[in-house]
């Protein structure tokens, strides 16, 4: 049997003058059943080491819109899809979020920075003439740190844990002010490295623009390379707020914040399976693990070890009262329960009245008193795997949990198994590396109504919700053989399984991957 052919990919996208740094799907159907899903007025996002940010249309494969974001490279990109707004974060120290509606495309530029570098040359007034770029309406925009080349981490303001599980006076200020008004703005954390130490990670918060906590999540590791914010789920208990971040070093953390974004952190896991720095990092869709890669030729997978009460378990003490603890003052009882570390005023209490004269009571047996134990930090991986290709960076889970990707400074983008951590394939079209990848939501389509498993017969019922300008009219894909070219291509940019990747040739190559 012959050998298969090489995969090739489905599109390149072209225009881009300087390497693709960062890439997101963003304007998902987030209403949808599976959390999220693709419309034909979903777009491409993409940024590069020189500031410019491109809008791609994936029916037409065109850019919708064109600007310069940021005056130095675009470490990361996400998407704010409830409010059809874009996150960047350049080298410039700012992160910046952009309002770019359908509506907001009429009067942005669709002129490519490679076609803006050969309308200079060409034109007679010299290199000092540039096309006008129009900035999509800037939102927020904050001033931090990225000398580190260290993106930010977002997520949604959680839901105010229940007074039954924790006292409304321990309930930070920013998450007493969160609404459960559905109707109200959504508000935001973000995750940035701290300006002065490099161990530690700023969170803010959006809209207020407001910084409400900085946590050292090290001590000697070097720099933070990546981080992730995600909300943990528990059962019968309120969702904690998890931060995971990856250092200089090759070691990576896991805290909770179990007291609110502005409470204190508590570390439940430190390992260091890389030898290099950490690259990229991801998280888990179902919240169980996480994954990050690193300049080695290591993939680690992390265990998420967040419990009911991760600050710490209470262990009993037997304390048994004698002549010579009766003479000792309080101050001195509480240092001989735990010696060098802090006592809680409830130990010290606690301890107070076991040193006092024994009383009838007391006199009877050793007293129990309750003593908080420190957390047991977890130091191993669940797996590590060497793939013998050394600098795979732009870690990226697929939203079903079953894949993963990485983009390879060889020039390949290698997609694994989620569970066995095994290669399944290897996409190689770049001539040299590649250094972002994004995987697209994998909608879920039904078939329609009355029609029959056979793919061969039925055509799965896809609602078209067209961008303003192409097409306009919202309509449903018929069971009918005799469909026209631009149902077929609709349907084909709203249900493939699209895989992303960009490279340091400019070019962002797109891939219909199972």
């Amino acid at each position: 049997m012959s050998a298969r052919p090489p995969a090739q990919p489905a599109a390149i996208l072209r225009g881009h003058g300087a390497q693709v740094q960062a890439a997101v799907f963003m304007r998902l159907d987030q209403d949808a059943a599976s959390g999220a899903s693709m419309t034909t007025d979903t777009r491409l996002a993409t940024g590069d080491s020189e500031g410019y940010v491109a809008l791609w249309d994936l029916v037409i494969l065109r850019p919708r819109a064109v600007w310069r974001a940021h005056t130095s490279s675009i470490l990361g990109m996400a998407a704010w899809d409830d409010a059809r707004q874009l996150v960047t974060h350049g080298r410039d120290h700012r992160l910046v979020v952009w309002q770019v509606g359908v509506a907001d495309e009429a009067r942005m530029s669709t002129v490519l920075p490679l076609d803006d570098e050969l309308a200079r040359s060409a034109s007679t007034k010299g290199p000092a003439s540039t096309l006008s770029r129009p900035q999509p309406w800037m939102v927020h925009v904050l001033e931090v740190n990225t000398m580190n080349f260290c993106a930010f981490a977002w997520t949604n303001l959680g839901k105010i844990p229940t007074a039954a599980a924790t006292d409304t006076t321990d309930i930070p200020a920013i998450t007493t002010n969160a609404t459960l008004d559905t109707d109200a703005p959504r508000e935001r954390l973000l995750a940035v490295p701290n300006t002065l130490t490099l161990e530690a990670i700023d969170l803010y918060h959006l809209p207020s623009q407001r910084r409400i906590n900085t946590i050292r999540a090290g001590t000697k590791e070097g720099m933070v390379m990546a981080v992730a914010l995600f909300y943990a789920p528990l059962p019968a208990a309120p969702e904690t707020l998890v931060l995971a971040a990856g250092f200089e070093n090759g070691v990576v953390v896991l805290a909770t914040l179990c007291h609110g974004a502005d409470g204190p952190a508590t570390i439940l896991y430190r390992a260091q399976p890389h030898s290099q720095p950490v690259l990229s990092l991801d998280v888990a869709p179902d919240r169980s693990y996480f994954l990050t890669s690193a300049a080695d030729a290591v993939l680690a997978k992390h265990p998420i070890c967040v419990t009911a009460a991760p600050q710490g378990r209470q262990r009993t003490t037997t304390l048994a009262p004698s002549s010579r603890d009766a003479t000792h003052s309080p101050s001195t009882s509480a240092n001989t329960l735990s010696p060098g570390k802090p006592v809680s005023l409830l130990s010290a209490a606690l301890a107070r009245e076991a040193a006092a004269p024994p009383s009838s009571a007391s006199a009877r047996g050793p007293k129990q008193v309750p003593v908080e134990a420190p957390v047991e930090v977890a130091t191993h991986p669940l797996a590590t795997v060497n793939t013998k290709h050394a600098g795979q960076q732009g870690l990226r889970i697929r939203d079903d949990g079953r894949i993963f990707a990485t983009a390879g400074w060889d020039a390949r983008v290698r997609v694994y198994s989620a569970q066995t951590m095994k290669e399944v394939a290897v996409l190689k079209w770049h001539q040299t590396g590649c250094f972002a990848v994004v995987f697209a939501p994998v909608a879920k389509i039904t078939t329609a109504p009355g029609a029959h498993d056979d793919k061969s017969s039925a055509v799965p019922a896809t609602s078209v919700a067209v961008a303003s300008g192409v097409v306009g009219v919202t309509s449903q894909i018929s069971t009918s053989r005799n469909v026209s070219v631009k149902e077929r291509r609709l349907r084909h940019a709203v249900t493939a399984h699209w895989l992303a990747a960009g490279s340091k040739d400019g070019k962002i190559s797109l891939w219909d991957i199972f």
